[in-house]
């Protein structure tokens, strides 16, 4: 009996159900092939976080019933319940960067939208629009299974996905490159005082345009070469540099002063969001990041105890 959590499998349905999407014209319609795409996504993002541990698909119970049977230590096939697939594609955007969580959720409510609601979501985006964004996301996952895009649809068809890999490449050079020419023209014309009422009213009203995440390092900005701003929240590492001593003294007249050790360290931190206030240029995906040739990553620094930069706060309730 295969066990509901093997990798393998789930690779091999989720090959399945993309040999019925990659049908040809006049077979499917585009949004059954959108549907079976979608499905196998979920798949193959199962397959790849399984492949490293089965417990990270692993519905958390109570009595620990999936946990269980995920590390091999209960017996018998059973009921095996796995995490929602938001769960699933959360936890890949996080290990396997750079798949993209916002990207890949689009796909899923799309398919539960057409599978539970009135509504057909897959047929609001254009095909040849839709079909670029999803392998893009399949690459990624395919590619932290240790295998090629041939591995999955085969020798035939693999020419068809390579050409909307492409195609999906060439939208992020395109747009990272429309993005700064834009904020390089506004500010062309912001300098030289050619701003109309309104776009100076649109020029001053932009405010903050920083992300707020938990981590931020200043950056040139690759339009304008002022100091913009990258955010991230993801830790990738975290360095233990030294100890420093901190010596604190009771208060006057008494014999003893009390010394306190605290470890220094470097933190990694992937870089998803850059915003520039002197151009107003906003990169607000990795990928655009990549593009335009900002670090895809970045170093803050910290004392532990800080809590600027400790990790989250966990509580037992």
């Amino acid at each position: 009996m295969i066990a509901p959590y093997d990798h393998e499998a789930l690779w091999i349905k989720a090959k399945l159900f993309l040999n019925r999407a990659m049908d040809g014209d006049g077979v499917r319609s585009f949004d059954e092939q959108a549907l079976w795409a979608s499905l196998a996504l979920e798949l193959l993002a199962k397959a790849a976080l399984a492949r490293i541990s089965p417990v990270l698909i692993a519905e958390p119970t109570e009595e620990g019933t999936n946990v269980l049977a995920a590390l091999g230590l209960t017996k018998g096939g059973g009921h095996f319940s796995s995490v929602r697939a938001k769960t699933v594609l959360t936890r890949c955007s996080r290990a396997f960067r750079p798949f993209d969580l916002k990207e890949s959720s689009r796909f899923t409510e799309a398919r539960n939208e057409y599978l539970h609601g009135p509504g057909v979501a897959f047929l609001g985006i254009p095909p040849k629009v839709w079909w670029p964004k999803f392998w893009a996301q399949v690459a990624i996952l395919v590619d932290n299974m240790d295998k090629e895009i041939s591995d999955l649809v085969g020798s035939d068809r693999e020419a068809v996905v390579d050409g909307y890999l492409a195609q999906n490449k060439k939208n992020i050079e395109d747009r990272t490159e429309a993005l700064i020419a834009r904020a390089q023209q506004r500010l062309a014309q912001h300098r030289a005082g050619t701003m109309t009422k309104r776009m100076l009213t649109e020029w001053n009203s932009v405010g903050d345009l920083t992300a707020f995440l938990s981590y931020q390092a200043p950056q040139q900005c690759p339009a304008c070469d002022q100091e913009g701003l990258l955010e991230g929240d993801e830790e990738l590492d975290r360095e233990l540099e030294e100890t420093v001593s901190t010596g604190e003294s009771a208060d006057d007249g008494a014999e003893f002063d009390f010394d306190f050790d605290y470890p220094t360290f470097t933190v990694t931190i992937a870089a998803d969001y850059f915003s520039c206030p002197h151009c107003h240029l906003v990169l607000n995906r990795y990928e655009l990041v990549e593009q335009a040739g900002l670090p895809t990553s970045f170093e803050v620094e910290g004392i532990e105890g800080d809590t600027e930069y400790d990790g989250p706060d966990y509580g037992n309730d």
